[in-house]
């Protein structure tokens, strides 16, 4: 199986240095590398009754035409052409020939292919039995190799015929985060027994056109194979992690970004490809997924992160027989080790927004319970959540300056225990009229 693929090089027939005369189709110029030697390649319908045209500078310049083959222009033989004035022509020889021109001290190589002699024969186009994952492989009926010419030098050139293979596919779109339709075209320079493309996202029939010469002329020819059920399983995935008022963040320093302190919230969502019928998130303490401890079926779940240290999370995904596995790229998750600072004083309705709450410094607090006490016992606030803060009031009025009491029970991710009780003292406040005593004593 043979192919192979190279870009288009084709432009519409213009006046150049070679000019064709007795055929209804015009020639298809190809550009040749600069690296080949050659001016230009032609390739004609047919060259039977086909004559070259080179205009001259003048009447009277010397101009020289030769004619070579597959050995190279240094095989070249002198040919005489027909001159009128500064016009010379030469019917084209049967079969592919090069061509030399001197004139003016410069020397022009083309190059002219007798397309008649290498027909495309598009018969028809299968699909192989044995397929891969990320490869479709299609069997081929008729002729289509690549054409060729010579360099001046002797060295092959090869000349694709621009077949084009299109089918059906999916690409992602990141804006919605999801797979969008997509028609894809590969361009095949010519083709023996068979080729291949990238597996289609999929179930797709495959067209084959061309070729390019054939085209230009409004003749080209196309085969179709039967619908292609494909195996090729493919997956997107992204992680969210959603924010906390918390302090001092932590990571791993991977570059990813997810962690920190715990309770960590992240929502793990995934899009796949039509193929994919199985698909599963993966959480596991170890790199190598040895132990699983949690999984998920759905595409999205969301998962709170409460024990210190690195979890790994994976998605993978496969086709409904199980033969073209596919898994993303691993997660980290670093939860760091637990904090827990308490201050011991603030100044609620002094100074709004300085030091007005008093509030602990936490990190990786995974259970809490804080209660505010006064003098007597009487319990003032109470909170579940570390990021709640006490600001100094009961109702709506703040209580009046003393000491006061706290009691707080808390767990960190890294198992650590805290039992914590103490003062709070509030310095004075300005606006006494908001003083109740009875509230708070």
């Amino acid at each position: 199986m043979k192919f192979i693929f190279l870009p288009i090089f084709l432009v519409a027939f213009s006046v150049s240095a070679l000019d064709f005369e007795g055929s209804a189709l015009s020639p298809v110029e190809v550009s040749a590398a600069a690296s080949t030697g050659l001016d230009a390649i032609y390739v004609v319908p047919d060259a039977d009754g086909v004559t070259m045209v080179y205009t001259a500078m003048s009447a009277v310049s010397p101009v020289r035409w030769l004619r070579y083959s597959a050995m190279g222009a240094a095989y070249a033989e002198e040919v005489e052409p027909r001159r009128e004035g500064a016009r010379l022509s030469l019917p084209c020889a049967d079969g592919d020939m090069g061509y030399v021109i001197e004139e003016g001290g410069r020397s022009r190589y083309y190059w002219v292919i007798d397309y008649s002699g290498h027909r495309l024969d598009l018969q028809s186009i299968r699909l192989a039995d044995n397929q891969d994952c990320d490869r479709t492989h299609i069997g081929f009926e008729g002729r289509a190799e690549e054409l060729e010419a010579y360099a001046p030098t002797g060295r092959r050139v090869a000349v694709g015929r621009g077949l084009e293979v299109s089918y059906n596919s999916l690409a992602f779109d990141e804006e919605s985060f999801a797979y969008r339709p997509q028609p894809v075209t590969e361009t095949l320079a010519g083709i023996s027994s068979g080729f291949s493309v990238d597996a289609p996202l999929v179930n797709t029939a495959f067209t084959l056109t061309g070729d390019r010469f054939l085209k230009a002329w409004g003749s080209e020819q196309s085969v179709e194979t039967p619908v292609f059920v494909t195996p090729r399983v493919d997956a997107q995935t992204r992680a969210t992690q959603e924010s906390r008022d918390v302090d001092n963040e932590q990571t791993d320093g991977s570059g990813e970004g997810l962690g920190g302190s715990a309770p960590c919230d992240i929502v793990f969502e995934a899009a796949v490809s039509d193929a994919a019928v199985f698909h599963e998130w993966q959480i596991s303490r170890t790199p190598d997924f040895s132990e699983v401890i949690n999984s998920y079926n759905d595409t999205e779940f969301s998962y709170t992160f409460t024990e210190q240290g690195t979890t790994y999370v994976r998605f993978s995904a496969d086709n409904e027989s199980g033969t073209c596995p596919f898994e993303t790229t691993v997660y980290k998750i670093f939860i760091g080790e637990s904090k827990l600072e308490i201050p011991n004083a603030f100044s609620p309705g002094t100074s709004p927004g300085v030091n007005d709450e008093w509030k602990v410094s936490y990190k990786s607090i995974v259970s809490y319970r804080c209660s505010i006490f006064n003098r007597w016992g009487k319990k003032l606030f109470e909170s579940d959540d570390p990021s709640v803060g006490w600001n100094g009031m009961v109702g709506n009025k703040v209580v009046p300056p003393g000491v006061y009491f706290y009691v707080i029970k808390a767990v960190g991710a890294d198992g650590v225990k805290y039992d914590k009780a103490g003062d709070i003292n509030i310095i004075g406040f300005k606006d006494n009229t908001t003083t109740n005593n009875s509230d708070t004593e």
